[in-house]
């Protein structure tokens, strides 16, 4: 594109999201066109977060449906809220509960948890989704803006001390607290143009509009009113709300409009931080019949700028004063500038905190019924925020805290899931010298840090027999857990719903500063046979994440013994990790061939339920006894020729082909092929046994194919040994399929080979 395209495209877009002011009247005939830019606080908020439509997720084991609005993608998902699904969707009901008038209309929401858990990219989310919400058409927000020096030349005008003899378009106020445009009309009126609205709406959430118009604008309306009364108009609502006088126009929602948030470092007395202060020196300029003029006031309060979408109270424990002046906002809709003049809002309040504001909340417990702050207490609807308990979130947390990547993994199959945990990262980094490297964490790095961090935020009480804590956190992220052929799934296990996973364990933070602290380290002294220095391994990373759990102040005493313990199972799984990894790599060039795998498949289906067989001719064959036994023995390595009489299953085989191939199929699947039973349609690698069964190898595999194959020569092998032909065949298969550089699959294949090599015989 060129300068001038860019500059076409940005005036496209704003011509998209901003109209010419219309009229009250055009404004009324375009509510009953589109309903929801008419919406109050919390309908709208609930509209906006709806109209981004939801994706099926698994968390804790479970499917759950998540609303794409937290993944942030309008802003390409830079501050999407990663996991806490169910908690949002909680959030959501209770927010629906709000905006129909159902119930919860006096609460105000709380979302509560440690530091690292997202809630800061909540506040982000919230402001980033509804300001794109509020571009499109059915997110257009509307205010009034008014113009009172077209009643009468040299009168005095609407201004903050303007000139007035300042042009037309100079002397239009927008109002100060994004007033509803239906508040222009008398009570009684604004009720009957919504029950006209709602009898057409079909939505089980009603729109309402209970505020009265702000101080800044009945301060218009008042005057207008005034002069034509005067004048003996007949028609005075008419003249007050003329074209010439009132305008109705659209605004981007954002901090500040709309959206009001009130920062940990905001200071000034409760009023001031609620709606605003006076601005002493504008009330001499402006006549207001011996008081206060609301035309004189800043509006810069939470309260004020929140008006007419959502509030937010960041880090409320810093302005835990100010909550008790919030008590009766929710269910009063109002609040006071001064004594006499009062200000209606409609806004969805919502509060963010850390666990210290309920220590404060819980100051006075023990005096039951005395307790002061129980009527605060009793309108926070808590939401809580835990650490995440999935390694495939946490595998994308670190990601983005690592490369600043925004995208938002989405996945048909866990497979895919799989590939992206697993995947190595590579970062630029900028030594002392001001040069600048790129660094490597090879394939699993970034798995291991975030699986450990997984496994020290779950709860080990009660965990199911024969399960650990890294078991635990497969079937999290799964839903189920491969057991060599067996799949269990998750609803096998009797998990402790009571329990407190997420509640603490290392927080991404920690992780984040270990990790970039690894990639200015000197990692030569691991392998100084090498030219290796900038590629961090699995076993660095969970070394220096252990032996960093000492010098951290933010883990207690009891919590670093607690961490340390639970690494050994970490260092296992990804050294088998690893250890597949190169196997697979081995065996690449041995693997079956899928027309292979489904002919036996094929076979033993017929040979189980006879269920006929035909050719490409059309012609009947009967299941071949010698083709399954030969891929038995030869592929799968699972029998010997003594499991056989002649080509004829003994029992041991037979139990297998039903056990471990015909029960476990995916009957679905089967239900669904073909009329010839064909298998083209039905992708074998997707049924979790025929994947573990016909696609994995052991070292067994690996000793059977190559005889004079020796892990010990790995480091060196010999020229012209079996040994080293193999390791070149690996170290490219690893390279090309795997994700591996050359550095990282050197470096994995060497740790796993020194370890095989104790065994070996």
């Amino acid at each position: 594109m060129t300068e001038r395209d860019y500059v076409t495209e940005a005036d496209r877009q704003l011509e998209e999201t901003y109209e010419e002011p219309m009229g009250l009247a055009a404004y009324v005939d375009r509510i009953f066109e589109n309903p929801t830019i008419a919406s109050h606080a919390s309908k709208y908020l609930l509209e906006a977060i709806e109209a981004a439509g939801t994706r099926t997720v698994v968390e804790e084991g479970e499917e759950k449906e998540r609303y794409r609005f937290f993944d942030d993608p309008h802003n390409d998902g830079e501050h999407a809220i990663l996991g806490n699904t169910e908690v949002l969707n909680g959030f959501v009901d209770d927010l629906r509960s709000i905006a129909a008038g159902r119930a919860k209309d006096e609460k105000i929401i709380w979302f509560e948890g440690p530091t690292a858990t997202g809630k800061s990219e909540l506040k982000r989310c919230l402001v980033n989704g509804l300001r794109e919400y509020s571009k499109t058409p059915e997110g257009r927000r509307y205010t009034v803006e008014w113009n009172v020096t077209t009643a009468e030349a040299g009168e005095r005008g609407l201004s903050y001390g303007g000139d007035p003899t300042a042009t037309d378009d100079q002397n239009w106020y927008e109002s100060p607290v994004q007033a509803h445009p239906l508040s222009v009309f008398p009570e009684d009126v604004r009720q009957g143009i919504l029950e006209d609205l709602n009898a057409e709406l079909d939505d089980h959430v009603p729109v309402r509009v209970d505020a009265e118009l702000d101080p800044f604008s009945r301060e218009a309306y008042d005057y207008l009113e005034e002069r034509y009364r005067r004048d003996g108009e007949e028609a005075l609502f008419s003249a007050i709300t003329d074209d010439a006088h009132l305008r109705v126009k659209n605004y981007v929602v954002d901090v500040g409009q709309g959206v009001g948030v009130l920062h940990s470092e905001d200071e000034g007395q409760p009023k001031e931080r609620l709606v605003g202060s006076w601005m002493h020196g504008m009330l001499q300029e402006l006549d207001s019949r011996g008081r206060k003029n609301p035309q004189a006031f800043s509006y810069d309060g939470v309260l004020s700028q929140g008006n007419g979408v959502l509030t937010i109270v960041e880090d409320a424990a810093q302005h835990a004063d100010l909550l008790q002046k919030l008590l009766n906002v929710p269910d009063e809709q109002s609040v006071k500038l001064d004594k006499g003049i009062g200000m209606d809002v409609d806004t969805q309040m919502l509060i963010i905190s850390n666990p210290d504001l309920e220590a404060q909340l819980n100051q006075h417990a023990d005096r039951n019924g005395m307790d002061p702050l129980k009527a605060l207490k009793r309108r926070l609807d808590k939401h809580r925020f835990g650490y995440l308990t999935n390694l495939s979130l946490e595998s994308e947390l670190i990601r983005r805290e690592l490369t600043n990547e925004t995208e938002v993994w989405e996945a048909e199959s866990y497979d895919e899931l799989e590939d992206r945990i697993r995947a190595p990262v590579t970062v630029a980094v900028k030594n002392q010298a001001g040069e600048t490297t790129v660094e490597e964490f090879a394939p699993h790095a970034l798995e291991a840090a975030a699986l450990y961090a997984v496994v020290t935020r779950l709860d080990e009480e009660n965990l199911p027999n024969g399960l650990d804590l890294v078991d635990k956190a497969l079937i999290y992220d799964q839903g189920y857990l491969q057991e060599g052929d067996t799949r269990r799934e998750k609803e096998e296990f009797d998990f402790d719903d009571d329990n407190n996973d997420g509640d603490h364990g290392i927080p991404v933070t920690y992780t984040r500063d270990t990790l970039a602290e690894l990639l200015q380290t000197d990692r030569d002294r691991h392998h100084p046979d090498l030219a290796v220095e900038d590629v961090v391994m699995p076993r660095d990373v969970l070394n220096a994440m252990a032996e960093g759990l000492a010098e951290a102040p933010v883990f207690s005493t009891g919590e670093r013994s607690e961490f340390e313990n639970r690494v050994v199972p970490v260092k296992n799984y990804i050294y088998d990790r690893q250890e597949s990894d190169v196997i697979e790599a081995i065996m690449h060039d041995k693997r079956v061939d899928e027309e292979t795998v489904a002919e036996y498949v094929e076979h033993v289906y017929a040979w189980e339920t006879d269920e006929p067989l035909y050719n490409d001719r059309g012609e009947r064959v009967e299941p071949d006894p010698l083709k399954m036994k030969l891929f038995e023995v030869e592929h799968l390595g699972r029998f010997s020729e003594d499991e056989y009489e002649g080509n004829l299953p003994r029992e041991s085989v037979r139990n297998f082909r039903r056990e471990k191939v015909i029960t476990s199929l995916n009957r679905h699947a089967w239900e669904h092929r073909n009329e010839d039973f064909s298998v083209e349609d039905v992708d074998l690698t997707a049924i979790p046994v025929i994947k573990t069964v016909l696609e994995s190898h052991d070292w067994d595999d690996v000793k059977r194919t190559f005889e004079d194959f020796d892990p010990r020569q790995w480091d060196d092998p010999p020229s012209g040994t079996e040994t080293a032909a193999i390791k070149e065949d690996t170290i490219e298969t690893m390279v090309d399929l795997f994700g591996y550089s050359e550095a990282s699959a050197e470096l994995t294949s060497r740790h796993v080979m020194g370890q095989v090599s104790y065994r070996w015989d």
